[in-house]
């Protein structure tokens, strides 16, 4: 995680706001304040509002793109374990917690003759702007494990999400447990 700081966009830097998800560019030369860098992405602050601007946009803020990497395993089936890792690498750009540890993730379904990868999640509030770039996270990210060739995401809200959902330690991070 990088500390709170101010940086200088090199190029135009491509983002949404958050909550709501509207893209905008923020223009070359501008400063902005990166307040998280979690998995790979950045949530800055520019103009009074969070943006969140994708990692592999990174160049954009002077930084290298994270790239996941993943042992590739004996055989051709896909590896659960390693699908779980690569959602614990999509994090909410509000909160510091990635998406399995704040109860997102309700199911995972793993199709080996078929390659595919079924993902059942949720957002904390059912009308998040943001949820099309988590999702949009999830299958990106789903999609670099070994022997994935097909991520379908559906997004749920039954059951609704709640804190209590939330590992504990994402509760203590967050400081909702009690």
């Amino acid at each position: 995680m990088v500390e709170r700081r101010m940086v200088a966009t090199v190029t135009d830097c491509p983002g949404r706001i958050v909550p709501v998800g509207t893209p905008v560019t923020i223009p070359k030369d501008t400063f902005v304040t990166i307040t998280q860098s979690l998995g790979g992405n950045y949530t800055v602050t520019w103009n009074g509002n969070m943006v969140r601007v994708d990692g592999t946009d990174a160049a954009a803020l002077g930084f290298e793109a994270e790239v996941l990497n993943f042992e590739q395993p004996e055989g051709s089936d896909i590896q659960e374990s390693q699908v779980w890792d690569a959602l614990r690498t999509v994090f909410d750009p509000e909160i510091p917690v990635d998406l399995v540890n704040l109860g997102l993730i309700y199911k995972v379904d793993i199709a080996q003759t078929e390659k595919r990868v079924s993902i059942e999640m949720t957002l904390t509030a059912p009308g998040c702007g943001m949820g099309p770039v988590l999702v949009g996270d999830v299958e990106y990210r789903v999609a670099q494990v070994p022997n994935v060739e097909k991520v379908d995401v559906e997004l749920i809200f039954d059951p609704p999400w709640s804190r209590d959902m939330m590992s504990e330690e994402a509760q203590l991070e967050t400081g909702m447990f009690y």
